[in-house]
């Protein structure tokens, strides 16, 4: 029998610090070994994939790879008894698409232990339309409430409101009764942020007038910053009394430069998430929580879909800041 192939978006090292990406054909036996075979319908496009996809070697090492943190589709081979041939399942963290192929191949191998079933409310594309970012937003918002943020306490500030964690974070926040406010640098994405629940839009600039006086009138119950660097600085220093802010990126820049006063002054909190080491109990609840009382009413406000070859051009414009919300990859169209 002939081996099964597959196409993949390949990026390729062809000199030191050069590469390249283009659809390649991928064999099934060239897959590591795990204990799922996973035909994948659905990806979806995370700045991390951007990363992995233009060599950086902090995301992934070893070249050629197939990046992509995110898949979902249907169980075609399993080792182990729970998981069986044609669950709908999804992977999404750990080491998928950073140093194992990912969800940009039509299939993937792992453990079963990355691997969860879809919750009943939740479709394949449904899935990928949270996926990494979604997911990662469900987390956030979760710390902000297990940490006693609750909707009447003030406002909550989301940095990097645009992006596909910062949106949805705004999405979920507003649909369970907070007060959101969104600091974004792409001014025509003011709308789009108004129709996911914001209040207030607040552009980057005017947000980081004051960023270096050691601390700043105190505004917000609660802080979702998903850029760090300046953004999350200005966020602490303005984070009012016994205040939460959590934190999970750094596109803006991985040093925070800060004073102690938020901290002992108002006792401020600064939680960092990291979604991809999130415990399988957690895990599992904040799944729960998108597929039914979090689930967003309008998921087709927040993505737009492409296929494998539009790829290549999509991750060029997430590196450069222009794309609004979540991009889902269609591997099966």
């Amino acid at each position: 029998m002939p081996t099964k192939t597959f196409k993949a978006l390949v990026v390729e090292e062809t000199a030191p610090g050069t590469f390249i990406r283009s659809i390649r054909e991928r064999s099934i036996v060239d897959l590591p070994d795990g204990d799922v075979l996973i035909r994948v319908h659905y990806s979806s496009l995370n700045y991390k994939d951007a990363l992995s996809a233009s060599g950086h070697r902090g995301v992934t090492r070893n070249y050629p790879h197939t990046p992509g943190i995110d898949a979902a589709g249907v169980v075609e081979e399993s080792s182990i008894e729970y998981i069986t041939p044609g669950d709908h399942v999804v992977v999404n963290g750990v080491n998928l698409g950073t140093n194992i192929p990912g969800g940009f191949g039509l299939y993937i191998r792992v453990p079963a232990s990355w691997v969860y079933k879809l919750p009943e409310n939740l479709s394949l594309k449904d899935s990928m339309v949270y996926g990494s970012a979604g997911f990662t937003s469900a987390f956030l918002v979760y710390k902000l409430i297990t940490h006693g943020v609750t909707p009447d306490k003030g406002k909550i500030l989301v940095t990097g409101a645009t992006g596909g964690v910062g949106c949805i974070a705004i999405a979920i926040l507003a649909k369970i009764g907070y007060n959101v406010v969104a600091v974004s640098g792409k001014t025509h994405g003011k709308q789009f942020l108004f129709d996911l629940g914001a209040q207030e839009f607040l552009h980057r600039e005017t947000f980081l007038i004051d960023v270096d006086k050691p601390i700043l009138k105190g505004t917000w119950a609660g802080v979702v910053d998903t850029v760090g660097g300046d953004i999350l600085s200005a966020a602490i220093k303005s984070t009012k009394y016994d205040g939460v802010v959590t934190c999970c990126g750094n596109v803006a820049s991985s040093e925070l430069h800060t004073t102690i006063y938020p901290f002992i002054l108002r006792g401020v909190s600064l939680l960092g998430v990291d979604a991809p080491h999130c415990p399988e109990d957690i895990r599992l609840k904040l799944w729960h929580k998108l597929a039914n009382e979090w689930r967003l009413d309008h998921l087709e406000r927040i993505y737009s879909e492409i296929c494998l070859e539009e790829l290549d051009s999509a991750i060029d414009r997430i590196l450069k800041g222009q794309i609004i919300g979540r991009v889902v990859v269609n591997l099966i169209a």
